[in-house]
């Protein structure tokens, strides 16, 4: 059975996201080391002609990364994060001016290069721990801020990581987030429970199978599970090129649960499933 869930609007910057059927972000890591497309869009010509792409096959966001979150990633300096993103979030602005655009970073300098420089969200793997700042920059210049759980840095944060009760922790992380960001007069937040960032097997498959668990924080829910570990493993082992099936498995059970918002590599593939759920879901109501 399909959950239902409240129809939902967010307001990012003069642009409205209408959430009562699902959208897809599209992923664009402008980087050389990310774990799936490292090195593919890190120049600027090839990242527009990517983000392009990804509009016609029905992206609703596009979501520009600087620096690799994968696991046993580096950090990188913000100069260099800047240089690497904010000349594409410009040229993409310019180039596709209707295009929602999403900054996914945790330094402050290049958040606020972005929405400045017109990007309509921020997206924070740290969920404000990095860098609280953010809840003041989307206040004050309208930008909607997607606040994902994560436990531990890039390079250490898959070493074991343990939970009592993934869901409930989960759950506590995003209340307390929530009321720092009401405070500061931030409504239009999208939550992501952060699949794969300091998470076993075990506590993403808990997340996915739990997600109507956060529905009472009335807010949409963003599920990242593109070409994933946890994928390979529940396919013994496969590599990221053969995980698209496995992705769209997982990312589908989301929606069913309540999920709003895909977070995908494979665009085309993700808008196909969305239009098969609209229908399913047409078809019972």
């Amino acid at each position: 059975m399909i959950k239902s869930k409240p129809d939902i609007s967010i307001q990012c910057r003069d642009e409205v996201l209408d959430l009562r059927t699902p959208k897809i972000m599209g992923v664009l890591n402008v980087t050389p080391d990310s774990f799936s497309d490292g090195g593919e869009f890190n120049a600027k010509e090839s990242a527009v002609k990517r983000a392009g792409e990804m509009i016609n096959e029905g992206a609703d966001i596009i979501d520009i990364g600087g620096e690799s979150t994968r696991p046993g990633s580096d950090p990188v300096s913000v100069d260099e994060e800047v240089r690497r993103t904010i000349p594409v979030v410009r040229e993409i602005i310019n180039t596709y001016p209707k295009a929602l655009v999403s900054i996914d970073t945790t330094k402050f300098e290049v958040a606020s290069q972005a929405v400045h420089a017109g990007a309509h969200f921020i997206n924070d793997v740290s969920g404000l721990e990095k860098e609280p700042r953010f809840a003041d920059l989307c206040s004050e210049t309208g930008a909607a801020f997607i606040c994902m759980h994560s436990r531990g840095e890039p390079k250490t944060m898959q070493d074991n990581p343990q939970y009592d009760n993934v869901v409930d922790e989960i759950k506590g992380f995003f209340e307390g987030k929530l009321d720092i960001l009401d405070k500061t007069g931030v409504q239009n937040v999208i939550l992501d429970p952060g699949i794969g960032f300091g998470k076993k097997l075990e506590h993403n498959l808990k997340i996915i199978a739990s997600l109507d668990h956060f529905s009472t924080l009335n807010c949409p829910l963003l599920i990242g599970a593109s070409r994933k570990s946890m994928i390979g493993q529940i396919l013994d082992g496969r590599s990221v090129d053969g995980r698209l099936a496995g992705t769209i498995a997982v990312h589908y059970h989301s929606l069913i649960n309540g999920a709003s918002i895909l977070r995908v590599h494979d665009v085309q593939e993700a808008q196909d499933s969305v239009k098969i759920f609209n229908a399913v879901k047409a078809a019972g109501s």
